[in-house]
């Protein structure tokens, strides 16, 4: 379960870094996989939010392929992921059926006397598309996961031995045993990287150009 979180936080572009994961139980959960952003962000995109769902959808995905079998373990994943999918389409206008368009809840103020509407301010044949487009955005979600954790099968299972070895697996003993599996992070990091670049040349330029210009005219 644990294992493909892991694995999808490493492969998928838009997901926060691992940072360590365990199977020692912690409060309701039965384990956890920690990950953390490289910069505050205020503000998430499409493709990083659908990153996200996916990332969630993994533990489930995993359970299903290894032990041709599902558990309840999935369910606060299941619930998040879903609950994701229903902002972008009801308060962020991500869904392409849809568009740039905010539904109303049932319990939205409708003006500063705080007095609460009683119903979704859409109609049923609104609130059925909705529905529908929850339930298919989470499912691409989900076989985007299984392509994935499908091609790095060994790589899953070779993560999970690991992780039921030591029951504790740190940053560095994560990326050792991923490190032959193709990551997409890795090549935003890349194109980021020449960015900064080109951009620091482009400044040092820039700066030549200015202290040429303020000795000629101090001549």
């Amino acid at each position: 379960h644990e294992a493909g979180h892991a694995v999808l936080s490493y492969v998928l572009p838009h997901t926060d870094p691992i940072h360590k994961m365990s199977i020692i139980s912690r409060g309701r959960s039965l384990g956890y996989v920690i990950t953390l952003p490289e910069e505050d962000r205020f503000l998430k995109s499409k493709r990083e939010l659908i990153d996200n769902i996916t990332q969630l959808l993994g533990g489930r995905v995993s359970e299903e392929m290894n032990f041709n079998d599902i558990t309840s373990g999935a369910q606060n994943d299941l619930d998040r992921a879903t609950k994701i999918t229903r902002k972008m389409i009801m308060e962020y206008g991500m869904s392409k059926r849809l568009g740039p368009i905010t539904f109303k809840g049932e319990e939205d103020e409708v003006f500063l006397g705080k007095e609460i509407a009683s119903g979704p301010h859409y109609s049923d044949q609104i609130a059925s598309a909705i529905d529908e487009e929850v339930h298919n955005m989470v499912m691409d979600s989900y076989e985007m996961a299984r392509k994935i954790l499908l091609k790095n099968k060994k790589t899953l299972a070779d993560l999970a031995n690991e992780l039921i070895k030591k029951e504790t697996l740190s940053r560095d003993e994560i990326l050792k045993v991923l490190s032959k599996v193709e990551s997409k992070k890795s090549k935003r990091v890349e194109q980021l990287e020449e960015k900064s670049e080109v951009l620091n040349t482009r400044s040092a330029t820039v700066k030549t150009i200015k202290e040429k210009a303020v000795k000629a005219t101090s001549k």
